[in-house]
Parts: C-alpha cells; sequence; structure tokens
C-alpha cells in the first residue's frame, strides 16, 4: 500500500494530502450513513497518517452537525508532514481537542456514542506498548460501537492468521482504503462490516504481489448483467446431477434446485431408479434421470454408457452428492471422469473415490472444478486436517496446479485455487453454514453458474462461492446461525443475486458485508 500510495502521487500527480482528505472523507461518510443515530464521537489519534485520517473525520463530522472530541495520543509538536497539517486544518474548524489519556478524555468516550479508532494503521508491527496500549485498552473497555480506520489499531495486516488480544483494538466496523490487506479478510478482526473505500488511486497504480484476490460483487458484472428480452433457457446451459443412493436422495436433489436458482437454463438429475420418486417430488422444476443401481440402493458400473450419453449433450454434468462409497460407485466415478469431456464438478463422495488415486484427476483433460471440505482434502492429499487448516492457500494452490484444475477449499474464507497458481479468497459466509447439505447446494450452485459461462469455468467457481456465503448470510439474517439449514440457501438466493447486483455498482467495495 507505501507504494501504490508513493505511485498515486508521484506518478499519477496526486497530492499525499489529497488522499488523505479523501480517506478521511470515506470513513466520515460511511458513520454518516451506518451510524445515523450518532450524536457525539470521540475520535482517538495517533501521531502518524493513521491519526492525520482521523483529523479529517473529525472535521467532517464537525461540519455535519455532530459533536465531536478528538483524543491526541500526543503532542501537537510530535505532528509531522500531512498529519500536521491536517491538524491544522481541524484547530482552524474549532473541533475539541484532548491531548493524552486524561480524566476528561475517558469521560468523552464514556459519554459518546461511537468511538473512531485513527491511532494505528496498516504500517505498524506488533506489539504495541505504552499509551496507545492504555488507549487501545479503554476503547475496548468502553462498551461504545468502534469503527476503525484503516485497521484495528495493533493488528498486523499482513498476517494470514486470526489475530485477537488485549493489543488489538476491538472493531465493530472496519473502513479501509484502495483495497484490502491480507488481515482484513483472514484476520476475523470484525463480525460488522469491512469496507474499502477508494480514495484516488488509479486501476493502474494498485498492484498486488500476492497472487491474490479477494472476491467482491463486481468480479460478478458478467454473471449479473441484464439478460437480453429475447432471451430462451437454452441460452444458460443445461446442467447434469449424477449422484444420490438410497437414503441421500436429498444430496442430489438440492443440487439439482440450486442448479436454477444460480440461473441456469436447466436442471436434469441422474439417481438411482429407486430414488428418482424422491428427487421428483422435490421440485417440480427438476428433470430426472433413472440409473442402474447396485442392490444396496447406490449407482451401479452399468450405468456408465447412459450417463456418458446424456453427458455429451450437457454445458456441465456435477459428480457426487449422495452418491455414497460402494465399490461399484466407486468405479463408477473414476471410470465416469475419465469419459466426460464437458467441464465437471466433482463433490462429497465423488471426491472420495479418488483417495489413493489422485492422478486420475487431470484437469488438463476437460474443465475440472473440485469442492472439497477439510475432512474430503486430507483423503485427497494424505495430509492431516489440521495441516490442511494451518496453510490452506498453500496446500489448495498446490493441488490445484498439480493437477491442472480449480480447486475449491471450502470452510471459513473459502479459497479458489487456479491451475495457474492465482488464488481467490471468499468473504461471505457464517458460522450457520456449518449443517448438512450446505455443500451440496454450493456443487449445484457451481455447476448452474457455470453452465452459463462455460469459457471462464475458474471464474464461473469463484462467482459461485460468493453467491453460497452470501445467500447464507442472508439466510442467517432472517433464521439466526442456529437454526439455518441448507434449503434456507435456496430461498436467500435471490436476494443474495440482488445485493451484488446493487453492490457491483457502487464505488465502495464491500469485502464483509
Amino acid at each position: 500500500m507505501r507504494e501504490i500510495d508513493r505511485v498515486t502521487t508521484e506518478k499519477y500527480g496526486v497530492p499525499s494530502l489529497t488522499l488523505m482528505e479523501n480517506a478521511g472523507t470515506g470513513v466520515a461518510d460511511f458513520i454518516l450513513q451506518s451510524y445515523p443515530a450518532a450524536q457525539r464521537v470521540a475520535v482517538v489519534c495517533g501521531k502518524g497518517n493513521n491519526g492525520g485520517d482521523g483529523f479529517v473525520i473529525a472535521r467532517k463530522l464537525h461540519d455535519a452537525g455532530l459533536i465531536v472530541e478528538v483524543i491526541l495520543l500526543a503532542g501537537p509538536d510530535e505532528l509531522k508532514g500531512d498529519a500536521a497539517a491536517m491538524f491544522g486544518n481541524l484547530r482552524a474548524a474549532s473541533v475539541e481537542t484532548a491531548q493524552q489519556l486524561t480524566a476528561e478524555s475517558s469521560r468523552a468516550m464514556a459519554s459518546c456514542d461511537l468511538i473512531v479508532d485513527a491511532i494505528l494503521g496498516t504500517g505498524f508491527k506488533p506489539p504495541v506498548r505504552g499509551l496507545y496500549a492504555e488507549a487501545i485498552a479503554a476503547m475496548n473497555q468502553s462498551g461504545k460501537p468502534v469503527v476503525a480506520v484503516d485497521i484495528p489499531s495493533g493488528a498486523d495486516s499482513d498476517s494470514m492468521e486470526p489475530q485477537a488480544g488485549e493489543g488489538i483494538a476491538r472493531a465493530d466496523a472496519i473502513v479501509t482504503f484502495t483495497a484490502p490487506r491480507p488481515a482484513h479478510v483472514f484476520g476475523l478482526l470484525t463480525r460488522g462490516p469491512v469496507v474499502a473505500v477508494p480514495i484516488g488511486s488509479p486501476d493502474e497504480a494498485i498492484v498486488s504481489s500476492l497472487n491474490l484476490e479477494v472476491t467482491v460483487a463486481g468480479d460478478l458484472s458478467p454473471l449479473l448483467a441484464p439478460r437480453p428480452l429475447d432471451s430462451n433457457k437454452g441460452n444458460y446451459g443445461h446442467a447434469l446431477i449424477v449422484g444420490g443412493s438410497l437414503g441421500k436422495s436429498g444430496a442430489a436433489a438440492m443440487a439439482g434446485m440450486a442448479v436454477l436458482r444460480a440461473g441456469a437454463g436447466l436442471s436434469t438429475v441422474a439417481v438411482p431408479k429407486s430414488v428418482l420418486p424422491s428427487v421428483a417430488s422435490f421440485a417440480a422444476e427438476l428433470m430426472t434421470e433413472p440409473l442402474a443401481e447396485t442392490t444396496a440402493g447406490g449407482i451401479d458400473t452399468g450405468a456408465l454408457d447412459k450417463v456418458t450419453e446424456l453427458a455429451n449433450s450437457m454445458t456441465v454434468v456435477a459428480l457426487g452428492p449422495g452418491i455414497g462409497r460402494q465399490p461399484e460407485t466407486v468405479e463408477f466415478v473414476q471410470e465416469i471422469v475419465k469419459r466426460v469431456k464437458c467441464p465437471m464438478v466433482i463433490d462429497a463422495d465423488g471426491l472420495n473415490a479418488f483417495q489413493g488415486k489422485t492422478e486420475l484427476l487431470d484437469g488438463s483433460q476437460r474443465p475440472l472444478v473440485l469442492t472439497p471440505h477439510p475432512g474430503e482434502m486430507s483423503r485427497l492429499t494424505g495430509l492431516s486436517i489440521k495441516a490442511i487448516q494451518a496453510d490452506r492457500l498453500n496446500v489448495a494452490r498446490a493441488f490445484a496446479q498439480e493437477h491442472q484444475l480449480v480447486l475449491v477449499l471450502k470452510g471459513n474464507n473459502t479459497i479458489v485455487a487456479f491451475p495457474d497458481g492465482q488464488a481467490w479468497v471468499n468473504p461471505t459466509g457464517n458460522p450457520g453454514m456449518a449443517t448438512g447439505g450446505t455443500g451440496d447446494i454450493l456443487t449445484g450452485m457451481t455447476a448452474g453458474v457455470i453452465a452459463q459461462m462455460p469459457a471462464d469455468v475458474a471464474r464461473a467457481a469463484v462467482a459461485a462461492v460468493y453467491l453460497h456465503g452470501l445467500a447464507g448470510d442472508v439466510a442467517a439474517e432472517k433464521m439466526g446461525e442456529h437454526s439455518l439449514t441448507a434449503t434456507d440457501l435456496l430461498t436467500g438466493l435471490p436476494e443474495a443475486f440482488r445485493r451484488a447486483t446493487r453492490w457491483a455498482v457502487e464505488r465502495v467495495v464491500r469485502i464483509r458485508a
């Protein structure tokens, strides 16, 4: 970010004071919009550029008619450069300023409606000590809502690990600038919103060396674009779901319906013939195909020719939801992956069929998307779940590159790794989605989005993961995290599309909504 700011100023001629003014304005606008009932605001400022942002915020809120008090954790003579200039503007606006942590400033925090944390920004490396540590403790103990400027003070912006502790400020919302840093996505620094506001850096200046992207609504623009008035179902693809077994018919049915909720034109679900009535009764919109079955009610190898023929007329095939692990079914899965030439999505026991045989998973033969949870990833790689969770990004990247496929490693901040090493991290979703069936919904959604974007399977997977999590967030708002079930995501998906469409045109980037 330091380099981005430098290039913005030196190459593109945007003064650093303008960047600071825009940053503070963005935070003030967020506060006025998100906390309309707040009338008294305490802005706690350090002596660096984060404090400079805080001075702008205080001035803007004061201009908007709020009662603002600035608590400066330094002497005015310690301020340098842009921060000193903005402090001068603040004094000219007659905003009240208290220095150090006096009894008076503590009372200001206790009596305010909102605290703005402008102590330390993303250039800081922990641990925090002295007066700043005392101020962080005071904010944490205040019980007041806290909006963090750039990042909660005391956090390490470069860390990809969850961060917590007494040395990190509590945050109910975070407003950062230009683009997120790793901690904004991986750090679990707030359960509230995280937004990135533009402050004047042109797109050409925003360069990252991480080869890592965070998905935002704007990345879904091709999927969210208005449909032509003369559209027909054939324009949006036909997905085939292959799965189901005795006792697990619901998985295939949910995946099939998720295909349609994701916007695909047609969805066919192929299941063992004895469980077909259960799937057909799940939703009238689903087409079904009966398959040869084993004596235990799973898909038999006798279904190979039929599924191969069906796949020849499909845009995408999804394999695995509820399919089971019977030996005949495992053989069927391995063979059908060899035969199918259109894009494929493999999940659940479809993945488990390749335990010890991952050489059969070759995405260079046709686009291949795998969607394992950590347990399935453990069986594919031979690594422990603990080892996978400790290095999710690199594990996903390595597998995707080795097998030339798209790897969707599910979990908090789901990782989507591409064959070329690029990776995307997903910011949507919540703990309520840790319930049976949500993975089947994702399988169907992924197939449904691929059906509409068959020329860009990797980006389709990114879009599906984002909308899946957002549908979960919508459902959690209505149902609560404890009571959320997988089919609630199907109900929440239309609103997820509406929100993503609206956010895609906003200047503010929502990392967490």
